[in-house]
């Protein structure tokens, strides 16, 4: 339970008392941030008293008599204008008037309770300041949440562009500085590597776009019947001769047709980067057997393969954001660390969900669920942080496309 600080002001002992006992035993419960919120309540019986607490140590609310021997409420107002944004000041006056009403909201009063006042009118003006607060309080946390979220994305972001592009810059020193010698054939190699690495960038900065456009929902969605059957096998095609110069075969299983209510562009977004990873992270003289089954209203695809496999700690992070699993394996092969996270925010948005079965050195299984009927909303909520899914750190990047 949350304790909120109360400050009563009022050079009525009877007044102060009276809050206080109000209070003691009062909670709050603010259902929107799923919140208990009890009180604490200190007393001053001047103005110039509840300055000095204050400043010493800000309460969350502040009852606040309007007329006080020596420094009046609408003073401590003027005193406190600084703090009001994380202070909430109720003034308590015999003296109710639109007119002093007015000048303590000008003053940064949050409201107003007139004498006498009941205790339920108490509890009542208290259980509004306090939901105030506790949804205040909620929007900070989520805004700096927010904020080390984006700080982390860039981070890695740049982690990310920063090693192709310091490596094209290598190369393009050695074709300035003629370090190769006077032979242009000498130079093919340093050339092809560039152009691989500027792939690699156009492939992340495609890639973000996806994901920025899936999670908006400012991408247009075509829903219309599809066959998945032929999908796949144009995309096996599309990696056949990339799969032919490693040796490794690729069988589709499917009953035909298989087909599905869905976005075209969707389903081949997530066909590509599920058969890619397949074909890339594969050991020479491999397998990919892509398989695809209806069951009720549900459509499975599944990609095995017999590559390099996964450890159960690098399976259960493998579809973050930026994730890819870095090893002697995997050095080589380059990704934007994007690709599945994309199939999985795709899978949520046809109700389903993607997963993967793995063992290192033997292979692994990626399974994508889909609902037959999805809804032709684009946008799909983010899925809070968690192990599983949030961005890694620079030193925790890299496997998967």
């Amino acid at each position: 339970m949350d304790i909120l600080r109360v400050l009563v002001t009022d050079d009525e002992l009877g007044m102060r008392l009276g809050v206080a006992r109000t209070l003691r035993d009062f909670t709050v419960q603010v259902p929107d941030v799923e919140e208990t919120i009890g009180f604490a309540v200190e007393e001053a019986d001047r103005g110039e008293v509840a300055l000095e607490k204050i400043r010493a140590s800000r309460p969350d609310i502040l009852f606040l008599d309007h007329k006080m021997p020596g420094m009046s409420g609408l003073e401590v107002l003027d005193a406190t204008r600084d703090l009001q944004s994380e202070m909430l000041t109720i003034m308590i006056t015999a003296y109710a008037s639109i007119e002093t009403a007015v000048q303590a909201t000008k003053r940064g009063a949050y409201d107003f309770l007139a004498k006498p006042f009941t205790p339920e009118e108490l509890r009542n003006t208290t259980r509004k300041a306090a939901a105030r607060l506790a949804l205040a309080k909620q929007a900070r946390k989520l805004a700096e949440e927010k904020r080390q979220v984006r700080f982390q994305f860039i981070r890695v972001l740049g982690h990310e562009l920063k090693a192709p592009l310091n490596a094209v810059e290598g190369y393009l020193r050695m074709l300035e500085e003629g370090r190769l010698g006077d032979r242009l054939p000498a130079y093919d190699e340093a050339v092809k590597r560039s152009l691989t690495r500027i792939e690699a960038m156009r492939k992340l900065v495609t890639d973000l776009l996806d994901v920025t456009h899936i999670e908006s929902g400012q991408r247009q969605r075509h829903l219309a019947m599809v066959d998945l059957v032929q999908m796949a096998r144009g995309v096996l095609e599309t990696f056949a001769s990339e799969a032919a110069a490693k040796r490794i075969e690729i069988v589709c299983h499917a009953p035909e047709p298989v087909q599905l209510v869905a976005d075209r562009g969707e389903i081949e977004m997530m066909l590509n980067n599920l058969i890619s990873n397949a074909v890339k992270y594969n050991r020479e003289g491999g397998r990919v057997d892509v398989r695809l089954t209806r069951e009720a209203d549900r459509v499975t695809i599944a990609v095995g393969d017999t590559g390099i496999g996964l450890t159960p700690e690098e399976a259960e992070r493998l579809f973050g954001e930026f994730v890819r699993i870095r090893n002697e394996k995997t050095q080589s092969i380059l990704g934007s660390g994007l690709g599945l996270s994309i199939v999985k925010k795709l899978a949520w948005l046809y109700g389903g969900d993607a997963t993967v079965s793995s063992q290192s050195g033997v292979g692994s299984t990626f399974t994508v669920v889909l609902c037959d009927q999805p809804s032709d909303h684009s946008a799909i909520p983010s899925p809070p942080l968690t192990s599983e899914n949030s961005l890694t750190s620079s030193s925790q990047i890299p496997t998967t496309a």
